[in-house]
Parts: structure tokens; sequence; C-alpha cells
């Protein structure tokens, strides 16, 4: 049984953080593992094999998350990192929201709506009109959180391996 956080006082500091760097390396090596054994716990009863994780891991590209075209944000409190979201422009008018994650110890005390809204933001800066994303349907927090915030499932927008429900919300 997975304990409630509890509330910091202040909320976390997001800031955007380098693609390459050793925390979002850490923070997608996290999010990846996760998401990963999830879906080999729901498919197949099993964990990820550890050879598989490494090769997934090493051949994730992370650099459209990188200005001037997309951009990472790392929520930290008191100075740890406590989460991560990514935003990527797919055309002129369109970002993309990825690899929102939050690891499980640190749920349930609003930083995933943090830095959806923060990225939010960054896709404005972009030029963004409208953000769009992807999810699988075992990741039933994540579905959750989007529909509280105003997304809207819709019809697919990628053809991408793992997306199940699709969602967009327009940037105002």
């Amino acid at each position: 049984m997975r304990s409630t956080p509890t509330v910091p006082a202040t909320p976390p500091a997001i800031a955007a953080e380098p693609f390459d760097s050793p925390v979002a390396a850490a923070l997608w090596r996290a999010y990846y593992t996760e998401v990963s054994d999830r879906w080999y716990l729901r498919y197949e009863g099993r964990r990820t094999d550890p050879d598989e994780l490494e090769r997934e891991i090493a051949a994730q590209n992370s650099a459209e998350l990188a200005p001037p075209s997309g951009q990472l944000l790392v929520a930290r409190q008191d100075g740890e990192p406590v989460g991560m979201a990514g935003v990527r422009l797919l055309d002129p008018a369109t970002a993309e929201l990825t690899r929102v994650f939050v690891p499980a110890d640190r749920r349930g005390a609003g930083t995933a709506a943090l830095l959806v809204s923060a990225a939010e933001d960054a896709a404005r800066a972009l030029g963004a009109t409208r953000i769009v994303l992807d999810t699988r349907t075992d990741l039933v927090e994540a579905r959750a959180l989007y529909a509280r915030l105003g997304y809207q499932e819709t019809e697919p927008h990628n053809d991408a391996l793992y997306a199940e429900h699709w969602f967009s919300k327009p940037l105002h």
C-alpha cells in the first residue's frame, strides 16, 4: 500500500533542465523502468528484462526536448528532483506533452499538475496553440490527471507503438 505523501508547505520549484543532465537521466531511467515494468507485468506477468531495459534507455534520443523546439522541466523540492515533464513542437502550432513523471513516493502532492501547467506555459512560449499527448490504458493515474486538467480524449494523432489513448487541449 502506498502512503499518502505529506503536502509540502511550499510547492516544488520547476525549472528547465538540460535533457542530457545526470538529473534528467536518473528521472528518465525511473520513468522508463516503471512504465516498462507495468507493460510487461500487464501482458506477460514479468518485469522488464534488465538487458532490454538498458538497450531501450540507451536508444532513447531526448534531444527533441531541447530548445529551440522543446523543453524538459524538472520539479525540485528542497533541492531534490521530484518529477519531470517534457514538451516538444510537432509543428508550429502543436506541442506534445511527454515524460510526465513523479516517483510513486512523491505522488499525491500536486506535483504532476504543476509540471503539466509549467509544460503548457513552455509550449505557449514555443508558439503552440494546442497541446497533445498519448498514453496507455494501464496508466490510469495519468489519464485521470489529464482529464482533471481539461484534456479531451481525441482520435489518434500518431501511430506510436504503445499509445492507446490520445488527448488534446487548446492553449489559450
